[in-house]
């Protein structure tokens, strides 16, 4: 989980330094910097990121990141999406259970994963209920203060 969070944030380092044209040309950098990485895994770091390509005003296109205030008001819509439609939220060990409204749970689950906690490993979402599978070591004890520190409006 570590050598995640360090090698986005490498990532993004990177783009804001270079100008980058491919995900094989990062995919280069990465290396250089010490990271063994598949292109799927930067092709999923990139899509975690929001990482977008503009056209550099010359022949070709660039990665970009979204600026602060874009990521910020990314997460509000996310949250506002869980706090519209979730109904309840229990635990076992690390399984989450989040009862929601008819229909709203794709829309909780969507909001979940593109919130990116570190400490869910994926998420299962049916009609009206969601089941969260947290990393191994993370209760849902755990998680649940996380959640709740993340959106202190959410009912517990």
């Amino acid at each position: 989980m570590k050598e995640k969070l360090l090698r986005l944030k490498t990532v993004r380092k990177l783009i804001k330094t270079n100008r980058i044209e491919s995900q094989e040309e990062l995919l280069g950098l990465l290396q250089k910097e010490g990271f063994e990485v598949t292109q799927a895994t930067l092709s999923r770091d990139l899509k975690l990121l929001k990482v977008g390509k503009v056209s550099d005003g010359r022949s070709g296109y660039v990665y970009i990141l979204p600026d602060e205030d874009e990521r910020r008001e990314n997460e509000q819509l996310y949250i506002q999406d869980i706090l519209r439609g979730y109904v309840s939220i229990d635990y076992s060990g690390n399984i989450v259970v989040i009862k929601t409204f008819g229909g709203h749970a794709d829309a909780v689950s969507n909001a979940l994963d593109a919130l990116n906690f570190d400490e869910i490993l994926g998420t299962v979402a049916g009609e009206n209920c969601i089941f969260v599978c947290l990393r191994e070591g993370v209760t849902g004890e755990n998680f649940l203060s996380i959640l709740k520190a993340k959106i202190p409006e959410i009912e517990i």
